[in-house]
């Protein structure tokens, strides 16, 4: 059997990237999400749970806050659909396809598909969106950017250092751009890897 409608992308994105698009309305009713040169309907993220609302009775609903790192937003489900956050807690890191949608000026997700990943999927998805998006870096820029890298290797001292993934995930910026600027660091002898991935300060 054919397909009666032409299915709109799924388009891979962040959550900060998402929240910064301009809902057009048709009718009060959001038709799509103006991002650059695109037209998202349909979005797919990977993020971690950091809050889960669950309400029973005759109108069930459910409602879970996403956060990677970029922003947080919101998946909501009403009715039987409320079933598909049943496995899902606080702390799951999960891969979402879902419709955008906006209320009271709010933009939400409803999740069409929602699957539990392993955490490291962040970091994948994460290069996977920076590659799209490539950029040119003025020299203040790059020094503001040196100098957020190295207060998180020096606060990390007290706890033995710092994974260069964990400093990744945490600064909005380009990861080809911040292995750039670590190597820099360990090339001047600021920091110094204990182990392959792990980052400490030298100063």
């Amino acid at each position: 059997m054919t397909e009666q409608y032409k299915r709109n992308v799924a388009y891979k994105l962040k959550i900060g990237q998402i929240l910064t698009g301009k809902p057009i309305l048709e009718s009060e009713k959001l038709k799509f999400l103006e991002l650059g040169d695109k037209q998202v309907v349909r979005v797919n993220l990977i993020a971690n749970i950091i809050d889960k609302y669950m309400q029973e009775g005759e109108k069930k609903f459910g409602s879970i806050t996403l956060d990677d790192a970029t922003g947080q937003i919101k998946i909501k489900s009403f009715g039987e659909d409320v079933d598909k956050f049943n496995d899902l807690n606080q702390g799951d890191t999960v891969l979402v396809i879902g419709l955008v949608r906006s209320w009271n000026n709010e933009v939400y997700l409803s999740p069409e598909i929602i699957k539990k990943k392993d955490p490291s999927f962040l970091l994948v998805r994460k290069l996977e969106v920076e590659a799209e998006e490539p950029k040119k870096k003025n020299r203040e820029e790059m020094l503001v950017l040196k100098d957020k890298i190295l207060d998180m290797i020096k606060e990390a001292e007290k706890e033995g250092g710092i994974d260069i993934e964990k400093i990744i995930l945490q600064i909005k910026e380009s990861p080809d751009i911040i292995n750039e600027e670590i190597k820099r660091l360990l090339e001047d002898g600021v920091a110094y890897e204990p182990r392959p991935g792990k980052l400490r300060w030298l100063g």
